[in-house]
């Protein structure tokens, strides 16, 4: 539909006209905007918080710590914000000059931003999680959501 949907606004003199290939479903995981009656359902991308530490997987234990502050977590990202593990701060250990890469847990689980509370709470309950990593369809940081503030949006 997407491609004769641009067609047809091109035939029709639009001239700033593309074709999104990744269709409506990404759209919303990308945690672009949306319409509709379920534009209004609170979704992971409005909990997360964008203040999230993050480190290289080249960055030492050492600086990671000195960072950390007040934080329990951060994730490893690459230059891109592509999440590829969470570092906790009971992971760092005492060699502070070890690289993040050899302490983090390795592919944590991620959330889409379009998701709704009321989606994913069920998803969480019986596990023990104390952060939701939400990234794009592409894996990019977009934040982290507290489990807690997650249930109360959900009304659970």
């Amino acid at each position: 539909m997407s491609p004769r949907a641009a067609w047809r606004l091109e035939s029709l003199g639009f001239t700033d006209v593309y074709d999104y290939v990744g269709g409506k479903a990404d759209w919303a995981a990308a945690g672009l905007p949306v319409e509709g009656r379920a534009a209004t359902a609170t979704r992971l991308g409005q909990l997360a918080r964008s203040d999230v530490l993050t480190c290289g997987l080249a960055e030492t234990v050492a600086t990671v710590r000195s960072r950390l502050g007040d934080h329990e977590a951060a994730a490893v990202v690459n230059d891109e914000r592509v999440v590829l593990g969470l570092v906790r701060a009971v992971d760092l250990g005492d060699d502070g000059e070890r690289p993040v890469a050899e302490v983090m847990r390795e592919g944590p689980s991620t959330y889409r931003p379009n998701l709704t509370a009321a989606e994913t709470a069920p998803r969480l309950e019986g596990k023990k999680v104390a952060r939701v990593v939400v990234t794009t369809s592409d894996g990019r940081l977009v934040g982290i959501a507290d489990p807690d503030h997650i249930r109360d949006a959900a009304g659970t």
